[in-house]
């Protein structure tokens, strides 16, 4: 099943890996349920910050993008 649901980030931490940044996500979705995601940089919008208000992209309950609504 793949969707989209609105979400807020709780934290981002950038990490290094081979030279390639990725990011670690923590999520709260509006029901209230939360998600994290370790996500590679074409999912995640520049300059991505704590409180930001996304959409995310689902596919199998789990988080493979986000983006600015």
């Amino acid at each position: 099943m793949i969707g989209e649901q609105e979400a807020t980030v709780t934290a981002v931490k950038p990490f290094d890996l081979h030279g390639v940044t990725y990011y670690d996500l923590a999520l709260v979705f509006t029901d209230g349920n939360t998600q994290s995601a370790r996500l590679g940089p074409e999912a995640v919008p520049d300059g991505l910050e704590a409180g930001d208000r996304v959409l995310v992209t689902m596919a199998a309950n789990m988080a493979v993008s986000v983006r600015r609504p």
